[in-house]
Formats: structure tokens, sequence, C-alpha cells
């Protein structure tokens, strides 16, 4: 097989993963266009990542959550309510942000596990529980900012999480190193992980891909990478909500496709009868998926506390249709049991790179609206497609 007609195949075969890059590529190659390479300038390329971190975290959690075929509406107002309880313990309280930010993180766990308690134990459909969970924490984030309207929060360390950027050491030629080496490292790894991956797959008898496509695909994805590197290097270099999305997506994709609670995960979402026939603990899979949401509910929360330095009475309204918008962008299926949390970050990349290009033609919000929840339709239109075909 020539190498156009098998990368015509392979992308045929794997269109719900390609799919979301191409869009991607498309979206950020039209507005450069449109913008006279504005869309693409460093400064804008970090702003974009920055609003995207929030959204693209709790995109992740809400991945596993409809990969096991269920929906959390509650993530939003949990967000706002926790971002607000990380505001009054700075400020209020004068705790450290070392302790802060721990026993936030542990309120979101605790608030998740209580969502499936609820699901699980108590079978209660997910949409009805997170809904009120949803309508609680909104009223709850409303009561704890009454008495002020807005919590200002000057600390520092902690607004460093949401617009400080990693010390860049030394500059070379207007770049700062220490993002560079960053990125150097980013592009290793993620050889290395092709590379064991290919090496096992053929050690076990699993088809591969041909060794022309592979390394075709190796230095476009490190292109990519480094491409993005030097774009961020050259403004203040990668920020603090970078790193943490990164670290946050390494996380949780090796825990979804490296270990056996991540097999676990899809295995339910696939078919929970089946599973729970085979021995696996639905309840207790489903309890850790939403305690696991919960957590990282608290640290979107933290995140846009952060950016903005203070926390509102409005903090977290639509976040979770955000989220579930970027993981259906992403590819995660409605159907459960398909759906990578890369996939969630590159949707949460895809909506503000709408959103940011579209500000930049000074496009109305009203329009702009419309054309997110034109994309999200697409998305669902293509999910079920595939799935029909497949099937």
């Amino acid at each position: 097989m020539s190498f156009i007609n098998e990368a015509r195949f392979l992308i045929k075969a794997n269109i719900r993963d390609y799919g979301m890059y191409i869009a991607l590529f498309v979206i950020m190659l039209t507005f450069s266009v449109l913008t006279d390479g504005l869309f693409m300038s460093s400064r804008n390329i970090s702003n974009l990542l920055d609003s995207a971190g929030y959204i693209a975290v709790l995109a992740v959690g809400m991945t596993l959550v409809i990969v096991i075929r269920h929906i959390d509406l509650s993530v939003g107002f949990v967000a706002g309510f926790l971002g607000a309880v990380a505001a009054i313990f700075l400020t209020q309280m004068g705790m450290s942000v070392w302790l802060v930010i721990p026993i936030v993180l542990v309120f979101g766990i605790i608030i998740g596990l209580f969502n499936g308690f609820l699901i699980a134990k108590i079978g209660i459909p997910a949409f009805v529980a997170t809904l009120a969970g949803m309508l609680i924490f909104r009223g709850a984030l409303l009561n704890v900012t009454e008495s002020t309207g807005t919590i200002i929060v000057n600390d520092d360390l902690f607004n460093a999480l949401g617009n400080g950027f990693i010390p860049s050491l030394v500059e070379v030629n207007g770049l700062h190193l220490l993002s560079l080496l960053v990125g150097f490292i980013g592009i290793a790894l993620y050889i290395y992980s092709e590379l064991s991956t290919r090496r096992n797959k053929v050690k076990y008898g699993f088809d591969v891909i041909s060794l022309q496509i592979f390394i075709f695909k190796l230095l476009f994805v490190s292109f990519i990478i480094g491409y993005i590197t030097w774009v961020l290097a050259g403004y203040n270099g990668f920020s603090w909500t970078v790193v943490i999305m990164l670290l946050v997506v390494v996380v949780y994709h090796f825990l979804s496709t490296k270990t056996v609670l991540g097999r676990n995960i899809y295995a339910v979402g696939s078919n929970p009868e089946a599973a729970h026939l085979s021995g696996i603990n639905v309840t207790k899979i489903t309890m850790i998926v939403f305690g696991s949401m919960g957590m990282l509910a608290a640290l979107s929360g933290i995140l846009f506390t952060a950016r903005l330095q203070s926390a509102t009475t409005t903090a977290g309204t639509l976040f979770e249709l955000d989220a579930i918008a970027a993981a259906y962008v992403g590819g995660v299926s409605s159907a459960g049991g398909v759906g990578k949390v890369t996939g969630a970050i590159i949707g949460a990349i895809v909506m503000a790179s709408l959103s940011s290009g579209m500000n930049l033609l000074g496009v109305g919000i009203s329009y702009q609206y419309m054309i997110r929840g034109g994309v999200l339709a697409a998305a669902v239109i293509f999910d079920v497609m595939t799935r029909k075909q497949r099937g």
C-alpha cells in the first residue's frame, strides 16, 4: 500500500480521532488568514490557551463521566462556589495558599462522591441528581458572596495560577529558555511513548502502521508541539494555567489508557451489565469517576478565581455546558464507552479558538452563540453517523 493510500485509509478508519485535529487546523488556518496573522500571534495564542484552561480541566472529567453514560450538570456552580471558598479562606481567614488548594480539592472530591452516591447507590438519574446539585451550589455561591458581591483576592502566589508564567531563566534571542526546554522535553516524551507503544504492539503480534507513516506522524506532531512552544516562548512562555492543564492531561491519559482502573471505566461505559457480570464493581467505578469530576471542578474554580483575581456571584455560569460541548467536540460518544481525555483538551481549544477568532473579527455575541451551537450539533451528528457506519 502506497504512502498516500495508507494515509487515506488510516484517516477514514480513525476519523473520530483525527477529525478534531483536522477541524482545529482548519479553524486556526482560517482565522489566521482572515486576521492577517493576528490570530496566531504569540500574545493571542497565550491568551487563548489561558482562557481555555479552566474549561479544559472540566472537560477532562466530563469526558469520563460521559464515557460511563452519565452527565454532571453541577460542575459549573461547584467550580464557582469552591472558587469563592478559596477566596474566603485566603482573604478573610488569612490561610496559606499551600493549605487552601488541597483543602478545596478535597471539598471537590467529597461533593463528587456525594453525587456518585446518589447516582450509583440510591439510583437517582444523573441528570436529576446533578441538576439538584447545580441549584444547590448556585444558591451556595450567592450566599457566600451576597455581603460583598465580589471577593477580591490580593494573594500574588494564588493569582499567578491564573495569570502568571513559568520563570524564563534566561532569554535566547527574545525566547524564554525554560519554555523551550519544556517543549523539547514534551517532544522527547511523546516520541518515547509512541516508540514504546509500537514496540509492544509488534512484540505481541498486533498490526501497526507502516514505518513511513509512523515517522511522518512523529515528525508532524513534534513540529506542532515545537511550533506552539516557539510561539509561546516569544511572548511570556508557558503560563502556569497551561502547565496545570498539561499535567492534568498527562495524568488522566495515563490513568485512562495504562491502568486497570481506566480499562474498567471504559468497560462500564461500553456495557454496564456485562461489566458487572465480569466482576467489575460498577458502583465503585461510578463513584470514582464522579469523585474525580468533583476534584477537577474544584481545580477549575481555583484557576478561574485566580484568573479573575476575585470571586464573583456569576462565577461558574454555563461552565458545565462549555465542558460538555468541549467533550463532544473532542470525540466522546453519547452512547458511552468511547472518548479520550486528549480529545477533551482539543475540544476545549477548538471552542476557545472559535471565540477568540470571532472576537478578533468583531462578530457579534449573538452570532457567536449560534455558531458555537452549530459546531456542537455538528459534532454530535458526526458521532451518530460514525456509530451507524460501524454498526
